[in-house]
């Protein structure tokens, strides 16, 4: 990482032009979802995230059966904005799908019933950390990339076709590339209004 830490969080942002022209090896974008996946905490240690990186083949092939589902939704009704959408999507290196173990989600519950209702609330929060230590990580290495949220949906296609495990449940798509068109300014509402301090 070449970058400090607040300016990778600073420059981290949804990227929604990417391209297949990545300078970044397979190789070093496996480290760092490993890296993510060792290093991001969880409540209990439950260790309840599972990553899967798409490239190549694999990645386009997400974003095939996407488009398919969608238009399926659609119907007969204009589906030339959600066609770019997808198409920008596919136009990426890759995707990494966060997905959370829910056998040990309900393990943890039948444990300590008193938080029953709560795991599943941390597990979603691991999860978001999770998502922004690759997305984070992937923007230190120059990549652009997007968090999308296409599950239930696909969820089904998505297990069949990468043999993913049936007690994994999918929480979101984070497609990457190389960035070709730059985010517009981000507005910010006032921070003594979102964050108070005592002593």
């Amino acid at each position: 990482m070449t970058k400090d830490f607040y300016s990778v969080l600073k420059e981290r942002r949804s990227f929604y032009g990417i391209n297949k022209d990545v300078q970044v090896s397979d190789e070093r974008i496996k480290e760092i979802v490993e890296f993510a996946v060792k290093y991001t905490p969880s409540a209990f240690n439950s260790q309840t995230a599972r990553l899967v990186i798409l490239t190549g083949e694999s990645h386009d092939k997400l974003w095939d059966i996407t488009t398919e589902t969608l238009r399926e939704l659609v119907g007969n009704g204009d589906f030339s904005g959600t066609q770019q959408k997808m198409e920008s999507f596919k136009a990426g290196y890759g995707t990494v799908l966060f997905f959370e173990d829910q056998d040990i989600i309900k393990s943890l519950q039948e444990q300590f019933s008193t938080y029953a209702d709560n795991f599943p609330v941390w597990s979603n929060q691991a999860s978001g950390m999770h998502q922004l230590v690759v997305w984070a990580a992937l923007e230190s290495e120059g990549l652009g990339a997007s968090l999308q949220h296409y599950n239930p949906l696909i969820d089904e296609e998505v297990k069949n076709e990468w043999n993913i495990p049936s007690n994994w449940k999918l929480i979101a798509q984070m497609p990457f590339g190389s960035p070709t068109v730059q985010p517009g300014e981000k507005e910010f509402k006032p921070v003594e209004d979102r964050v108070k301090f005592y002593k």
